[in-house]
C-alpha cells in the first residue's frame, strides 16, 4: 500500500528537476523539442522566441534542467579539426555549452550553423542549432550559470517558465 502511495505522489510531479532555485526574474532558456523552438526568459518576461534545430532522434538532444558552463566566440570544431571562423565549421559564430549528461559544457551546446536551412528541423547529433542573429543576441545576454530547460511538451513557454519559477 505504501508503494502505491509513493508511486502516485511521484507520478504527479514534473519529469524534469525544478530544484534549480529559480526566482521570478531569473534568466532561463527553454527549448521545446516538440515545436523546435527556444524561448529566452529574463526579468520575468519572454525576451526572445526563435526556431531551432534539435537531434535527429528524440533521444539525441537530452531533456532536463541544465546549466550554462562555457561560452565561446568562433568555437573550434574538435570532431573534424576545423578552426573557428572557417566557413566549413558547423558550429557557427558562437557556442553556449551546458552540462547535459555530466559533461562540462563542451559536448552539448547551443550554437550556430553553416546550414541555415536546417533550422526548425530534427537534424543535429544532440546540440541545439540557432540562426546567427538570434544566437549572437542570446550569447550577449546569457551569463554563465544560466539554467536551460529542454523538454518535449504541449505546454506553453509561459507555463514552463512559471513552473520552473522564472515567471
Amino acid at each position: 500500500m505504501r508503494f502505491l502511495l509513493v508511486f502516485f505522489l511521484l507520478a504527479g510531479t514534473p519529469f524534469w528537476p525544478f530544484d534549480a532555485d529559480l526566482l521570478p526574474g531569473d534568466p532561463l532558456i527553454i527549448i521545446n523539442k516538440k515545436t523546435n523552438e527556444l524561448a529566452w526568459i529574463d526579468g520575468g518576461k519572454i525576451q526572445m522566441r526563435t526556431k531551432v534545430a534539435t537531434g535527429k532522434t528524440k533521444d539525441l538532444t537530452p531533456e532536463g534542467l541544465f546549466t550554462v558552463k562555457v561560452k565561446a566566440v568562433q568555437p573550434y570544431y574538435r570532431k573534424k579539426d576545423i578552426p573557428g571562423g572557417d566557413p566549413r565549421n558547423p558550429l557557427g559564430s558562437r557556442w553556449i555549452g551546458f552540462d547535459a549528461k555530466g559533461t562540462d559544457g563542451r559536448i552539448y551546446g547551443l550554437h550556430g550553423t553553416n546550414q541555415p536551412d536546417s533550422i526548425g528541423k530534427y537534424v543535429s547529433e544532440g546540440c541545439i542549432r540557432l540562426s546567427q542573429i538570434p544566437l549572437e543576441s542570446l550569447y550577449e545576454a546569457v551569463p554563465e550559470g544560466t539554467k536551460i530547460l529542454i523538454t518535449h511538451t504541449d505546454l506553453t513557454f509561459e507555463q514552463l517558465a512559471s513552473e520552473a519559477g522564472a515567471l
